[in-house]
């Protein structure tokens, strides 16, 4: 019981931490302008699938794949934060810890 609360709660966590990101894509007439967006979709791609399919062969890769899209989101200028309060940004990051507290260890140590 405690464990399907955990996984609740980090839900409820990620989606009160998502409400304050926005992504957006925007078309541009020379090729260069997306290269970073297009980059990050294919490292995505690319890390999503090497951990999924080949973790064995490819170590780490998949995880260097991964962050490597990330920086490359953030690149391309295609990520907006909205500005949050404290509060709401402390309750949604207490709600995703204590879920994932929950989640593994199946109890909260305060």
């Amino acid at each position: 019981m405690s464990q399907l609360f955990g996984i609740l709660l980090m839900l409820a966590g990620m989606y009160f931490l998502g409400q304050n990101i926005m992504f957006s894509t925007f078309y541009s007439p020379y090729f260069w302008r997306n290269l970073p967006a297009v980059g990050s979709v294919l490292a995505i791609m690319g890390g999503v699938t090497s951990l999924l399919f080949f973790r064995r062969q490819t170590g780490s890769f998949g995880w260097i794949l991964l962050i490597f899209g990330i920086v490359l989101v953030f690149l391309s200028g295609g990520v907006m934060l909205k500005p949050t309060n404290l509060w709401n940004f402390m309750i949604a990051f207490a709600a995703l810890i204590s879920g994932f507290k929950l989640l593994t260890e199946g109890r909260l140590r305060f």
